[in-house]
């Protein structure tokens, strides 16, 4: 009985620290990443020019983010569900929601039409943020319990 209080326990702080990571690459996300597009979504942008950026560091930039925010959702998952098959599966599944969003992004931001700019706020806040732990967890308690 002891252990499994003590597991539970030592599941609940990792999961916490999890959670405080994500919290963290958050709140630094202006010192760690490269995102000229966070302070132009910050204001009123629908009637702005889409700002100057390399596209060689936002692809960088947004490839670290994802990573960072995918490896510790990843971490999410395998605390709470404790099996790695899980694990493989939603691996597989954030690199192909990674392809297909960062090719949308990136085609958006060289069609540079003006009307397109809140799909691109959309596509990029897939991108930066750990949306889709979200939307995995659920689904996986869902699949566990049938």
């Amino acid at each position: 009985m002891l252990r499994k209080i003590l597991n539970n326990k030592i599941r609940l702080a990792l999961f916490l620290l999890l959670v405080g990571l994500l919290v963290l690459i958050r709140a630094f996300e202006d010192q760690l990443f490269y995102d000229p597009f966070l302070d132009f979504f910050k204001n009123d942008f629908t009637n702005l020019p889409l700002p100057v950026y390399d596209s060689l560091l936002l692809f960088g930039g947004l490839l670290f983010r994802y990573g960072l925010n995918s490896i510790i959702s990843l971490g999410i998952i395998y605390v709470l569900f404790k099996e790695i098959e899980m694990v493989k599966f939603a691996s597989i599944l954030y690199i192909v929601f990674f392809l297909i969003l960062i090719i949308i992004f990136f085609a958006i931001l060289f069609i540079n039409v003006e009307h397109h700019y809140l799909t691109l706020f959309y596509v990029r806040r897939f991108l930066i943020q750990p949306i889709f732990v979200l939307l995995f967890v659920p689904g996986f308690f869902y699949q566990k319990q049938n």
